[in-house]
């Protein structure tokens, strides 16, 4: 068991955020920036729910791993992440890709991106008896000192955390399979017959791409790696297998570390891969609803960001027939409506001109819909400005001409999309 000095835990470990993926899945909306610096829920960026998990579980030593697209991620890193007092031993420490293994190899995949960096690491005080594994880009809230004791208290060198699905539902993830005491026998991928949960017939645990490791263990598993040959250098196809082989690596529920607010009325214990276009427009949407699935408005666990200082959102006109309103929506501050938004999220200074509509939409910052434009079903850029007139959403066809549009009928719209019409 762990001792009275568990609170200490934390202290003892490092997170390394890896924020360093091409984000292709999402297509057009990731040609600027990287995937986690992509904008979700208003105001945020995707890679500040890792980044306040880390925070808010008192993980205050992180590393943020970059590569391709980064310049977007790190000017809002530099801008709103530093407020950590290195004088107490609390950072955030940007670490793109140096060409350390020689001068024409980048990060070839997600374990080379952390042995690359850990002369870093051990340039650390104290060097750290443990390191976090983190996805940038996962949307989801969890405090990662309960994972970190779950680990010590197994004894085991590697943790994976993993979510528990419906086994009907399984299929498309990577699936552990697990013995009673939680030690993990398998790792299958993709298996069209997921294997069960002990105890629980109906449900599977797939892994979300978190980990714990003792930091000694996983340095000496990454220089091992490393001269393979035949390894892809990533934790999910060699790392974690190879741990699971050797009867190194236990599973820890992600229901266990979840952070549920007590008053919240939907104890879904949610966590979203937003790596589609149709995937990145649900989750947004869902935040719409009266009770959304993700609560944002726990104050004992707050997501930081960087935020400009904007004046609040405006509703404008007052007529029969011209009156700006939104309903079952969420509006960011700088936005001013004289339109009619509807079950539709606005970033920030949006603006929606007299009798536009916007329906169903996701409008990402500093977006300008036109007079009397229509949009259903589409996410929009950022600083996008939609024609007077234009309709999107109600003809697919014509839709797919302009835009990207996706089999579940969303509508990508960028600048450069818009540019090609005039």
């Amino acid at each position: 068991m762990v001792d009275r000095k568990t609170f200490q835990l934390p202290r003892k470990a490092i997170a390394l955020v890896l924020a360093g993926g091409r984000g292709s899945r999402l297509h057009e909306l990731t040609d600027r920036r990287a995937k986690p610096a992509v904008h979700f829920g208003g105001k945020f960026r995707i890679i500040d729910f890792a980044l306040s998990n880390c925070v808010n579980a008192q993980i205050r030593r992180v590393g943020v791993v970059t590569q391709y697209k980064s310049h977007s991620l790190l000017r809002h890193l530099q801008r709103g992440w530093n407020f950590l007092h290195g004088e107490v031993n609390e950072f955030v420490d940007l670490l793109p890709a140096q060409q350390r293994i020689d001068e024409e190899s980048w990060y070839r995949g997600t374990a080379d991106a952390v042995y690359q960096n850990i002369d870093i690491l051990e340039t650390y005080s104290p060097a750290p008896e443990f390191v976090v594994i983190l996805a940038g880009d996962h949307v989801y809230k969890m405090n990662y000192a309960v994972m970190l004791v779950d680990h010590v208290e197994s004894g085991a060198e590697c943790t994976v955390a993993c979510i528990e699905v419906p086994r009907h539902e399984a299929s498309g993830f990577g699936v552990m399979a697990v013995d009673e005491s939680g030690m993990i026998t398998d790792f299958i991928e993709k298996p069209a017959d997921p294997p069960a949960m002990p105890g629980r017939p109906d449900m599977a645990l797939c892994s979300m791409g978190v980990y714990v490791f003792n930091a000694k263990y996983l340095y000496a598993e990454l220089a091992r790696d490393i001269v393979d040959p035949t390894s892809d250098h990533d934790f999910g196809k060699d790392i974690i297998p190879r741990a699971v082989a050797n009867r190194c690596a236990v599973a820890h529920p992600f229901s266990r570390s979840c952070i549920v607010a007590p008053d919240e009325q939907r104890k879904e214990h949610y966590w979203r891969d937003v790596g589609t276009i149709d995937a990145y427009w649900d989750a947004n949407i869902d935040l719409t609803a009266t009770v959304p699935a993700l609560n944002l408005y726990d104050r004992n666990w707050p997501v930081w960001t960087y935020q400009q200082q904007l004046a609040p959102a405006k509703f404008v006109h007052n007529h029969l027939d011209r009156r700006g309103n939104a309903i079952e929506s969420t509006v960011s501050s700088g936005c001013i409506v004289s339109g009619e938004v509807n079950r539709s999220l606005l970033f920030s200074s949006c603006r929606v001109h007299s009798y536009a509509r916007v329906n169903l939409s996701v409008l990402l910052p500093d977006t300008t819909v036109g007079h009397r434009a229509r949009l259903t079903r589409c996410v929009v850029d950022s600083d996008c400005e939609i024609p007077p007139g234009m309709v999107v959403g109600e003809d697919p066809v014509e839709d797919a001409r302009r835009f990207r549009h996706t089999e579940n009928g969303v509508t990508l719209i960028t600048r450069k999309m818009l540019d090609r019409l005039t």
